[in-house]
């Protein structure tokens, strides 16, 4: 397919594993697209997946560097991601991305007059709100007074009803301040979890997403907000493992292969171009970014596409350390008091035989995307140094930035009546992407929430059953 000799004409996307004849062509390889093929292959339905890039994972991956093996970004998921967790045990990378035993964060603050201060958020084994009550009481950070204010406001978050749509239209800065929250509360607490997980700081940020995120994670279950990530390269799961899992599921796997069109036939049946051949197929879903689905979508097939422009994105930056030394003694930690976000050690991950490489995760990073590198290595490692002592002394072997311009969608307030779901008004096609309208925030949970949606929608068409297996919930759309 991929080296641009001609076919001698349309050929079937696949042949289905069950006898059915369905047949369905997923276009995109990251999370989105891997899991919609893997739901519908599970159900019988004979399943291409294309994908441009020479990979799978989409805006989560790894890549070469000077011997060491580099995800291009940190990337956790919680407890309460349930889909991305059945995902893992879909393509059996569960034990290589494991939770913590009980949500614990560092958060070292160097902007002291007494010098650097250490407080964690962390978790009793007590019900939901007080799982979280001695860690906010004794959080070092914020003043007394402060605290009491921020267990109001979360009563009062908790309180919100996420179905009521005003609150996609306000802004969780305003809310906070509404609710008596000082801007060092949204900056030690609010904007610590809120930056990480909507990549926007509080006034940027819609409040229905906003509330999505700590209802659901701290406010929900006592072990909602207990944190994983993968202890290998992000290639190794998402891409590595997702593909052993597509091929054992039959479903036939394309890279470097860019669609240029879809279309439907006289019978109704979907036409999907590549360079030197189309492929036909009952079924298409577009899983790839919201402006790349604008440009295939067909006329028609949404009542307003151009919303899907409108839909922003935010950017990412991940600074890149490799130390002779170790440096820092734990898995991880935030900050404060210091452009320095969210630091992971990645050292065993990467294969380094000796000395620390840390990544540091820079979320809403619009004011550095595009900084030179020079400039970067200016700002940053003097501020390792006042965080982390033990670097003062270390050598620096290299440092290097890996930069995502358009790393999620931006969460800004009335990005949900943008959100599109699953299902379009051209029978046969439906979309997915963590851009869709999962309920969540850009993460990988919502990726995979949305293949689902896409998939569970195109087999209600095919009149196929879900698959025994496949997660299960509420479609939000």
């Amino acid at each position: 397919m991929t080296d641009g000799t001609q076919s001698e004409g349309p050929r079937t996307a696949a042949t289905g594993r069950s006898g059915s004849g369905r047949d369905a062509v997923v276009i995109g390889g990251g999370l989105a697209g891997v899991t919609a093929a893997l739901a519908l292959a599970d159900a019988g339905i004979g399943v291409t997946l294309l994908e441009g890039r020479p990979r799978l994972g989409g805006l989560a991956f790894s890549f070469q560097r000077d011997g060491l093996t580099v995800d291009n970004g940190q990337h956790v998921y919680l407890r309460c991601c349930t889909a991305y967790r059945w995902f893992l045990d879909r393509i059996e990378g569960t034990a290589l991305a494991p939770l913590q035993n009980r949500l614990d964060v560092p958060v070292l603050d160097v902007d002291k007059p007494e010098g650097r201060r250490l407080g964690r958020l962390r978790r009793d084994a007590l019900p939901v709100p007080l799982h979280l009550g001695r860690s906010l009481a004794t959080y070092p950070h914020l003043s007394l007074a402060e605290r009491a204010r921020v267990g109001r406001a979360a009563l009062a978050l908790k309180g919100l009803d996420l179905a009521d749509p005003s609150l996609d239209a306000t802004d969780f800065g305003s809310w906070l301040t509404a609710h008596g929250q000082s801007a060092r509360a949204v900056e030690a607490l609010w904007d610590l979890v809120g930056v990480a997980t909507l990549n926007a700081v509080a006034k940027d940020a819609s409040l229905g997403l906003a509330a999505m995120v700590f209802k659901t994670g701290l406010l929900s279950d006592p072990g909602a907000a207990d944190i994983g990530w993968a202890r290998v390269p992000l290639g190794d799961l998402h891409d590595r493992l997702a593909r052993k899992a597509l091929d054992s599921a039959g479903v036939r796997t394309e890279v470097r292969t860019r669609v240029t069109s879809i279309s439907t036939d006289d019978n109704g049946r979907w036409s999907v171009q590549v360079p030197g051949e189309t492929l036909t197929a009952d079924a298409v879903v577009l899983a790839v970014p919201q402006r790349e689905a604008h440009d295939l979508l067909p006329a028609g097939a949404l009542d307003a596409p151009e919303r899907l422009l409108e839909i922003g994105t935010a950017p990412i930056l991940n600074v890149h350390v490799v130390y002779d030394r170790t440096v820092l003694a734990r898995p991880f930690f935030a900050a404060l008091g210091t452009p320095v976000q969210w630091v992971f050690d990645r050292t065993e991950a990467s294969g380094l035989p000796q000395g620390q490489y840390l990544a540091l995760s820079q979320s809403a990073a619009w004011d550095e995307i595009d900084e030179p590198v020079a400039t970067l290595r200016e700002r940053y490692l003097p501020e390792l140094e006042r965080l982390l002592p033990r670097a003062r002394g270390a050598r620096v072997k290299d440092f290097f930035v890996t930069r995502e311009r358009t790393a999620t969608f931006a969460p800004t307030p009335g990005v949900g009546r943008l959100r599109p779901g699953a299902r379009t008004k051209a029978s046969g096609l439906y979309l997915a992407g963590a851009w869709t309208a999962t309920g969540w925030p850009a993460t990988m949970e919502s990726a995979v929430r949305s293949g689902v949606s896409a998939a569970q929608a195109a087999l209600d068409a095919l009149g196929r059953p879900r698959p025994r297996h496949l997660f299960a919930f509420e479609e939000a759309a």
